[in-house]
């Protein structure tokens, strides 16, 4: 087996998470943060929760949005059927692990909270300014640093950079010609965005 060498080699994927059906197991705290965290990117997020309690803030969302199923109950490898991303949120190792494996055999993307060796994603911080979204990871070393860089990067951006995004769309659809030569105007247009400092 060949050593990888220690660097970040995570792939960055945005999901729609309103096409797709995700399984949060466990309704404690953890599941109640990672809930907050799917429906922070997505309020239309469809999400099923498979606990046999719940806790009362999870129930109050769950209360005014269509799109999340509570289900009072243990885990059990059928509540598999239909997801197509599990996020393990339990307090039990022992069923973290079967979660894991069970997801597995069906060829299920799981993550299981705080435990990187069951995990085939992490779910990263987040910029949001509109349509822009930028996604942190730290290889999962330091999930404090990401918030702060998180909160570092919604203070640079400034707040009309949706309307750039926009403008840029509009521009984009006018252009005449061949995906290379928009690329070009497209290029010329955002350069201005990079200020470089002058060599004295």
């Amino acid at each position: 087996m060949s050593h990888r060498s220690e660097e970040n080699h995570l792939f960055p994927v945005f999901l729609k998470l309103d096409k797709i059906q995700t399984l949060v197991i466990g309704g404690g705290y953890v599941g109640w943060e990672k809930l907050g965290a799917l429906l922070k990117n997505d309020h239309e997020a469809n999400v099923k929760i498979v606990a046999p309690e719940i806790r009362q803030e999870i129930r109050e969302i769950a209360a005014v949005r269509s799109t999340i199923e509570l289900v009072e109950k243990e885990y059990d490898p059928s509540d598999l059927e239909g997801i197509n991303l599990v996020i393990g949120a339990t307090n039990f190792y022992e069923v973290n692990q079967q979660i894991y494996r069970d997801a597995k055999a069906k060829g299920i993307l799981v993550n299981v909270a705080d435990t990187p060796e069951l995990c085939d994603f992490y779910l990263g911080s987040t910029v949001k300014k509109g349509n822009l979204k930028i996604g942190i990871s730290t290889n999962g070393k330091s999930p404090t640093f990401a918030k702060r860089l998180r909160a570092i990067l919604e203070e640079v951006l400034p707040d009309h950079t949706d309307d750039i995004l926009q403008n840029l769309a509009t521009i984009r659809k006018g252009l005449k010609g061949d995906f290379e030569k928009k690329m070009e105007v497209l290029n010329e247009i955002t350069a201005s965005f990079v200020h470089h400092k002058k060599e004295n």
